[in-house]
């Protein structure tokens, strides 16, 4: 089975802005879309996503989707995080081109022409922003510098800024790829490795919050390498676990056989020379061999089932195609 990427767009720009209690802010954000946009003379849809929250947020979105036929609004029934609401945001999303922001006011809607202009004519799949100058506290802005620097390393994509909140996509990027548990920040990633690799940035100014407090923690951030290590797996052997289970399980096999066999080969030589030897089962290293030749067994089956299970899915066939030419 295959998708195919869509084509035909009623807007140009659909901007998806998940939220926690943002009742202040949403008012001033929205008539700051609309007059930015209006400005430019883009067409646009405001897709809001109400993740659960405990203040007059939805009261707020319902009041103004009643008066600006560009808002369109979606409550959670609780709190399932920024992915969660990401995700479902982008399935109901109708633009050629998808913008993602904060509904903090800290991203600023005057970028959104520009990050439209960069997707449609420089013809980037995803442009990500960058927060150069931060207006954040040392005990936010150390770890995020640590946290893009490792994933700038494993992911090989060199964006200054993955947590930025304000990024573009092209339409066939958001429909392609699937987010949850943490991994909105690692959405770049994850459309690098299903093929959109041209992947730009843009610096975005970062403003001061003017309404409520910050949703996030430090906890964020080992949860953040916690889900890099899951998705750089997922991503590079979701289609083939053996040659990752099936590899370390040789490995340590061929390492516990060869250590045994020397072990072995030592004690026949010694007795051949009619000098003292230890068992071999007397030896702490035996048992170390030992244990690598299970460990190795385990993982060689673990690989094995893991191909099987892959075998039996339904989305085993399941392949992006980006265009179709004389095909019936």
């Amino acid at each position: 089975m295959s998708k195919r990427l869509p084509h035909h767009f009623p807007v140009e720009l659909s901007i998806v802005i998940p939220l926690l209690n943002e009742a202040e802010s949403l008012p001033e954000l929205t008539r700051w879309i609309n007059r930015v946009l209006s400005q430019h003379g883009l067409t646009y849809e405001v897709i809001l996503i109400d993740d659960g929250s405990t203040d007059d947020s939805w009261d707020v979105i319902e009041e103004l989707a009643s008066t600006d036929t560009h808002l369109r609004g979606i409550r959670f029934n609780r709190n399932y995080g920024k992915s969660a609401a990401l995700n479902v945001g982008f399935r109901e999303t109708t633009g050629r081109v998808v913008c993602t922001m904060d509904a903090d006011l800290q991203d600023s809607p005057e970028e959104l022409p520009e990050l439209y202009r960069m997707i449609t004519q420089d013809n980037l799949d995803l442009v990500s922003g960058w927060k150069k100058k931060r207006y954040d506290p040392l005990s936010k802005t150390i770890p995020t510098k640590l946290f893009n620097g490792v994933t700038r390393w494993i992911s090989g994509i060199q964006l200054h800024d993955f947590n930025c909140g304000l990024k573009a996509y092209d339409s066939r990027v958001v429909k392609s790829v699937e987010v949850y548990g943490e991994m909105h920040r690692y959405i770049p990633v994850i459309a690098k490795w299903a093929g959109f690799r041209k992947i730009g940035e843009k610096v975005v100014q970062h403003q001061e919050r003017k309404y409520g407090t910050t949703k996030f923690g430090l906890e964020r951030f080992v949860y953040g390498f916690l889900d890099l290590m899951s998705i750089t797996f997922v991503s590079r052997f979701r289609r083939r676990p053996m040659h990752f289970f099936g590899t370390l399980g040789s490995l340590s096999f061929i390492v516990g056989m060869l250590i045994t066999l020397w072990l072995v080969s030592e004690k026949v030589w010694l007795a051949h020379q009619n000098l003292h030897a230890r068992d071999v089962t007397a030896q702490p290293l035996f048992f170390l061999a030992l244990v690598a030749v299970i460990i190795g067994v385990q993982l060689f089956l673990a690989g094995f089932l893991a191909e099987m299970v892959q075998l039996s899915g339904s989305n085993r066939n399941d392949y992006l195609i980006r265009d179709r030419l004389n095909l019936k």
